[in-house]
């Protein structure tokens, strides 16, 4: 079969790119726009149903919730309880456990809706984003089993609690600087249509540069042979060999790993099941990476080096365990995809 030539390749990838860019530029314009409005603290309410039968106190409901626009002030809330005495150090695991599902629910609106998914396509994407949610939801059910589990008064001083809230709430370290932000509705939308045009301005040139490339290797080169050094992880994973340079890629940066894969999947090298797993393979991968370079220094801040160890050793354990299984889960169970 002939291949088409250089000019007409680059016109279908700058149409691609081009209907991308205007879906990453309304989507983000809005995610913001709903975040402005407090949509995202609304769906969070859900939090405070979760620490009764967690053993928690219900004040703590309210850094939960708080971790869903703000991680910083929510990790930050969560420190005040700890070291008021509120929680002890297992409560606090606990606690750091259940937030998981609601740091997602901010990445939904300002990342996976309005980026991610005009990126991979709506059923790739979906399925993608479907998979980390149920990842999220599984280890904040773990930390509800084991608050129901392994907690008891003896971990919680819920009068402590109570002072804390009547004393004006948790310090939210670092805030958000809420006295800057637009108050009036003309303002929200003016603000987010900013933030949609300058998050845009990021990414379109990597789109183009990436979705170039990858086009030009796919039409030019046998992806087989290319990869063939990956046999070994395929027949492991069940996985295209083709996976290896988009984890490789997705380990430096999750938005490129994206552009890279999507093309291939147009093309017909990885069907939805695959695509998926290979990117939740390549959160694992990133994950480690991150590890070192956000979560440590994060955590550490947060905490101090004795418990942030606790917690980045917690966190890391949970998402390698439910990542892993959610992976063999995409490729095995008789899911419609």
């Amino acid at each position: 079969m002939s291949t088409p030539a250089l000019p007409t390749l680059l016109w279908e990838v700058l149409l691609r790119v081009g209907k991308i860019t205007l879906f990453i530029a309304a989507g983000v314009s809005l995610a913001n726009l709903l975040v402005a409005f407090g949509l995202v603290e609304r769906i969070a309410t859900l939090s405070r149903y979760l620490t009764r039968p967690a053993n928690l106190p219900e004040e703590v409901g309210s850094a939960i919730l708080t971790t869903a626009a703000s991680t910083t002030a929510g990790y930050g809330m969560l420190a005040e309880f700890r070291e008021s005495g509120v929680l002890d150090d297992r409560a606090t695991l606990v606690a750091v456990t259940i937030n998981t599902f609601f740091g997602f629910v901010q990445h939904i609106f300002t990342f996976y809706a309005p980026v991610l998914i005009p990126i991979l396509g709506l059923e790739v994407g979906l399925a993608y984003v479907g998979a980390r949610a149920g990842v999220s939801l599984a280890i904040t059910l773990t930390g509800l089993l084991a608050g129901a589990v392994l907690l008891s008064e003896r971990n919680v001083d819920r009068e402590a609690a109570r002072a804390v809230e009547a004393d004006g709430g948790a310090k939210t370290d670092g805030g958000d600087g809420k006295g800057d932000d637009p108050e009036t509705p003309r303002e929200k939308l003016r603000e987010s249509v900013r933030k949609g045009l300058a998050k845009t301005r990021d990414i379109v040139p990597r789109l183009v540069v990436i979705y170039v490339a990858v086009t030009l290797l796919t039409t030019y080169y046998d992806l087989a042979e290319l990869t063939a050094a990956a046999d070994p992880l395929a027949s492991v994973t069940g996985l295209p060999a083709a996976a290896v340079p988009v984890i490789a890629v997705y380990t430096l940066d999750t938005t490129n790993g994206a552009l890279v894969l999507a093309p291939l999947v147009a093309d017909g090298v990885f069907t939805t099941r695959t695509a998926v797993a290979t990117m939740l393979v390549g959160g694992i991968v990133s994950f480690a990476v991150s590890t070192f370079k956000r979560s440590i220094p994060f955590q550490y801040g947060i905490w101090g080096a004795e418990f942030g160890s606790k917690v980045v050793l917690v966190n890391t354990a949970l998402k390698v365990v439910w990542i892993s299984t959610f992976v063999a889960l995409v490729l095995h169970a008789p899911w419609p995809l």
